[in-house]
């Protein structure tokens, strides 16, 4: 995985989590919701880079 695709996994990653806190806060549901699909989102890219990665050594 190159840099460039960590930093954008793991600023997906914040974006989704600060989603989810306001969400939280606000008591708003659809927030809080699409908050934890952007983490999830970017969890399971970094996944897939990683082992993509695993394979290539």
């Amino acid at each position: 995985m190159n840099n460039k695709d960590k930093l954008e996994n793991a600023a997906e990653a914040a974006k989704g989590k600060a989603k989810e806190k306001v969400g939280d806060a606000t008591d708003n549901r659809d927030l809080q919701a699409e908050g934890q699909a952007e983490k999830s989102k970017a969890d399971l890219k970094q996944a897939g880079e990683k082992a993509k990665d695993a394979f290539k050594d």
